[in-house]
């Protein structure tokens, strides 16, 4: 049952990495169009939980309590992992490249070994720290090595936020449910998440453009709702349910490090879409980071070092269990 959960976990976190990916083709024709990055990825926030209330409605009836009781969940999702995340990005991108911010901020699943080895003040596994270089590794060379370069302090301590915000996206995702079904987190974070950026817009914070007019998508001509609608759907709903799921059946770590794929398969998708060009560095990296997720599964699924046979002697349990069986035994010779 485990391993099949594992599976089931590893499967949502591919979905959710192949459906991110999707993002960035989706959103350049309506940037290209006019639309702000603000604009887009709130319709986009707000949009997918809309799209997602329906089924987190009929996964809540009869439990709606359930809402109440991991409200903390919903504000952390919505408020940290969808709108402080975008706020952050953008703010990022605003001074320094954004080949550059999106390293920094996919630097989330070492914030998270980091944050297990200082809570739990145990240092990792070397499988982890290997997994760990290599994933780096890989990601710079998806991104571009010339992500790594002298920025303005500023925009790099944006991305920083921006990284914590995408690592406590994980955490909450991974946390215990309070019986709060995965798609209904999904719908509610980001319907909270959408309405906060929506907020910041209309006061101002954030400079809100669109257009509304046909643009190209796919080498045709579309209205300007498609890419919205796929964009809400494919890069929104599907993405956050996909994800969240993963992290309740993988784990926080394991889950941040298959998300790392995100970064391949948006080059892939710009390469079949966009007609971007996808490097041999880019398809190394992407080997590289997968050779970063099997270390720290394999890591993860080690099984428990068992105890030493002194240490069973000496256990009292195991001393009162020996001597129930052997009283056991003879009772049952006595009445042999």
């Amino acid at each position: 049952m485990q391993r099949s959960s594992k599976s089931g976990g590893l499967a949502a976190a591919l979905i959710a990495a192949v459906t991110f990916g999707t993002s960035g083709s989706l959103v350049k024709p309506l940037l290209e169009a006019g639309w702000s990055p603000a604009a887009a990825v709130t319709v986009r926030a707000l949009g997918a939980g809309v799209l997602l209330l329906p089924l987190a409605a009929w996964s809540l009836r009869g439990r709606w309590p359930a809402l109440w009781r991991a409200r903390l969940r919903v504000l952390g999702m919505g408020l940290i992992g969808v709108a402080l995340t975008q706020l952050a990005y953008f703010a990022a991108i605003q001074t320094i490249p954004v080949s550059t911010a999106l390293l920094v901020e996919f630097l989330a699943p070492l914030l998270l070994v980091g944050f297990t080895w200082a809570s739990t003040q145990r240092m990792p596994r070397p499988s982890v720290l290997f997994g760990s270089v290599l994933a780096v590794g890989g990601l710079i060379l998806v991104i571009g090595p010339g992500a790594l370069q002298a920025v303005d302090p500023i925009g790099l301590a944006a991305a920083f936020a921006a990284a914590i915000g995408c690592a406590v996206y994980f955490l909450v995702a991974a946390r215990p449910s309070d019986d709060l079904p995965a798609v209904a987190l999904a719908a509610f974070g980001l319907l909270l998440g959408g309405l906060l950026l929506a907020l910041l817009g209309a006061v101002g914070v954030l400079s809100f453009t669109a257009t509304f007019t046909d643009l190209p998508l796919f080498g045709a001509a579309a209205p300007w709702w498609v890419p919205l609608l796929l964009l809400a759907l494919v890069a929104g709903a599907l993405a956050y349910a996909a994800g969240i799921t993963s992290g309740a059946l993988l784990g926080s770590r394991v889950a941040s490090f298959v998300g790392l794929l995100e970064v391949v398969f948006a080059s892939i998708f710009a390469w079949l879409l966009l007609d971007e060009r996808l490097s041999l560095l880019q398809l190394l990296g992407g080997a590289l980071i997968l050779g970063g997720i099997a270390a720290v599964r394999a890591e993860q699924e080690e099984p428990p070092a068992l105890a030493e046979p002194e240490d069973r002697e000496c256990d009292p349990r195991r001393r009162g269990e020996r001597g129930r069986e052997s009283g056991g035994s003879e009772r049952a010779g006595a009445w042999a």
